[in-house]
């Protein structure tokens, strides 16, 4: 805002996301009373050592009715919330299960629901307070509140913030928990073994629930009806009835061949240009480089010590966001790059020349199998183990320990559910 040529548009929207979370900018937005702006005499003396400063982020989003979009956020660390800030949400495995539910099901059908603006306007327990710099607000605004007269000598104005808002460590649960009470009133509760799952009490529909997206298997058109009006009561929610997207995944469901595809078109296409990472010459089809076992030997003995140079700071940032880049889509549908992965991250602490040679090596096998699909087909939901474990297989003579769970059918054909890795020493 204090460049000329963006002055005016971004200070509109600044505006009317202040006017939003307040009381309002006439003629413009319709405030919320989700905060107040009040002298420094007004913060509680038991609150003043957590008042935290705010953040501002924008975006521009070309497909909104408001093109540039500004939020405030709290940040900081020095909000001291005295209880549990936990919130229970899906984990990606119950999310699959219900994914092999659905085609194991007759007449199952899978949707998914967004609840909009989730964490705004739940009232909160205890009111928190920010601090903020008068200089940042657009002279609009600051006449609509008066803020000169309520800023401090050094140019500060303070916030009484009395609803949710995006970066609360309280937001989250709260906001659940008042999603709780509500749903519960229709018949809907939570499995008290299973976070994130849900259930009716009599209609065949069940969902999981992450953050505030809504993956729903039902039977019968009518009971996903029954879901949305009554999360429509409450909340303004955005409706997939196809569900081909949740969580990041993109599903192609074949209900005729009771199949279910799982996929990420494009991330590892992103990932590689953010690493600035070259597609190889030849294909690079193994992820990871085994261990040659010395055959006809009775014993085997540990790798060598690994004599490479250290990696400077850029270098190991680099294999630590490789490492994070690739973790949830190793989860989530390629489950062939769990060991590199896991080997790579074993060493990101103090990594060498030889991790960051790993790394590559391992980015080189992502180019060269780019979209990952993983399918799901009927079974009849018997889960199976499988394990097994290597010997001296990574450094300073660790072995590595592993294997995969499925869910299958009496007659023993299966599909992947997940796979797990351990590095015992």
């Amino acid at each position: 805002m204090m460049r000329p040529q963006y002055k005016q548009v971004w200070g509109k929207s600044f505006g009317n996301e202040i006017g939003r979370l307040a009381q309002g900018m006439p003629y413009r937005v319709e405030g919320t009373n989700t905060m107040f702006f009040v002298h420094k005499s007004e913060v509680p003396q038991d609150h003043f050592q957590d008042c935290t400063y705010g953040g501002v982020v924008c975006g521009v989003r070309e497909h909104k009715g408001e093109k540039h979009r500004t939020r405030l956020t709290v940040d900081g660390d020095r909000i001291n919330y005295p209880d549990d800030c936990g919130t229970p949400t899906a984990d990606l495995l119950t999310v699959k299960l219900l994914f092999n539910s659905v085609i194991s099901t007759e007449g199952a059908k899978f949707m998914s629901l967004d609840i909009k603006n989730f964490y705004l306007n739940i009232p909160l327990k205890r009111y928190e307070y920010l601090k903020l710099k008068l200089t940042n607000f657009p002279e609009d605004v600051i006449k609509q509140y008066n803020l000169r007269d309520k800023a401090t000598p050094e140019g500060f104005v303070y916030v009484e913030v009395r609803k949710g808002v995006y970066g609360l460590p309280q937001a989250g649960l709260l906001a659940q928990e008042l999603l709780e009470k509500r749903l519960e009133a229709h018949g809907y509760r939570q499995s008290k073994l299973t976070p994130g799952f849900w259930k009716h009490d009599t209609r065949p529909i069940s969902f999981s629930l992450v953050v505030d997206d809504f993956g729903v298997k039902y039977v019968g058109k009518e009971h996903a009806d029954h879901l949305i009006m009554a999360l429509k009561k409450n909340y303004e929610i955005s409706i997939d009835e196809e569900g081909t997207k949740y969580c990041g995944l993109t599903l192609d469901w074949d209900y005729e061949n009771w199949q279910v595809h799982l996929s990420m078109p494009g991330y590892v296409e992103k990932a590689l240009q953010r690493f600035k990472h070259d597609h190889p010459k030849k294909s690079q089809d193994q992820p990871h480089q085994h261990v040659i076992p010395t055959y006809g030997a009775k014993v085997q003995y540990a790798q060598a010590e690994d004599q490479s140079r250290p990696l400077d700071k850029e270098e190991k940032k680099f294999v630590q966001q490789v490492c994070g880049t690739f973790l949830y889509y190793r989860r989530a549908v390629d489950g062939s790059m769990l060991v590199a992965l896991s080997s790579i991250a074993s060493q990101q602490a103090t990594p060498t020349a030889d991790t960051l040679k790993k790394a590559k090596s391992f980015l080189d096998y992502a180019a060269s199998h780019p979209d990952a699909i993983l399918t799901f087909k009927a079974s009849d939901m018997i889960l199976a183990g499988h394990s097994d474990a290597s010997y001296l297989s990574e450094r300073e003579a660790r072995s590595r320990a592993g294997g995969i769970f499925s869910c299958r059918t009496s007659h023993n054909s299966h599909q992947t559910m997940g796979q797990y890795s351990t590095l015992p020493r």
